[in-house]
């Protein structure tokens, strides 16, 4: 009995500290928004991870069939593998924010390290689009005390948002990512994708044709699509200073 008590204590007591450091929802360090608050019927496609080709330029030439545009969280590694693909999306009219540069899960533990590996995929960014991006989603959506603020001291805002699919990463066949994705959405939701994985390569075949249905669907209910500043109502860049130029 001990044993099964302790085994429980534990196992609450992880529940506890993913939900505190790790959860779309938890705003125990502060402001961390998932969700914009409104009564308008609109939605923003976020995607993380990226660009990882073929499936980044695969969602975004379906997007342009819809005249919709979305925000797109990427890796600076990633970005230096394919900087014409970024610069696409910005190009036509897509949100780029930042999700680090080697998304490397050992770096999330080490401040020091966070830090800097944030400031790199910044000036990664920076340098390929001319502007700073002003958001920034981490990886995993890992986050400890000193994070957000020091985040915004840097001029970045934190964004969270709702998993389309807590599988996601395991490829589920389109119509269940779908299908959980639909059931989330409210108005001012923020939906969470992958156009890569982590930093490396990996099929997204399945999110590329569960991103059809969803939108199509959503659409045809008469939702429209925004990127998160709009949504948010707060800067989705920083323009260059004098001595940046």
């Amino acid at each position: 009995m001990i044993l099964v008590a302790a085994g429980g204590i534990l196992v609450a007591g992880l529940g506890l500290a993913y939900w505190i450091v790790m959860s779309p929802y938890s705003q125990l360090f502060g402001d961390f928004p998932y969700k914009g608050v409104t009564s308008e019927k609109v939605v923003a496609l976020t995607f993380d991870d990226g660009p990882n080709e073929p499936f980044t330029s695969e969602i975004a030439d379906f997007l342009r069939t819809r005249a919709v545009t979305a925000t797109f969280f990427q890796v600076g590694r990633c970005v230096d593998r394919n900087p014409e693909v970024t610069e696409r999306l910005a190009r036509e009219g897509h949100l780029i924010g930042s999700h680090s540069y080697s998304h490397r899960f050992l770096h999330c533990l080490r401040w020091s390290a966070q830090k800097e590996d944030i400031a790199k995929g910044q000036q990664t960014l920076t340098t390929l689009l001319g502007r700073r991006p002003a958001l920034f989603r981490p990886p995993w959506l890992f986050r400890h005390p000193s994070m957000l603020q020091t985040l915004r001291a840097q001029g970045l805002e934190p964004i969270s948002g709702e998993f389309g699919h807590v599988l996601e990463v395991f490829q589920p066949s389109p119509g269940r990512i779908a299908r959980r994705a639909l059931a989330k959405v409210r108005p001012g939701s923020i939906l969470i994708f992958h156009d890569g994985f982590d930093a490396r390569t990996g099929s997204r075949g399945q999110t590329v044709e569960a991103v059809k249905l969803i939108v199509d669907h959503l659409l045809r209910d008469g939702f429209r699509f925004a990127t998160i500043d709009e949504l948010l109502g707060i800067p989705g860049y920083h323009s260059l200073g004098k001595s940046e130029l």
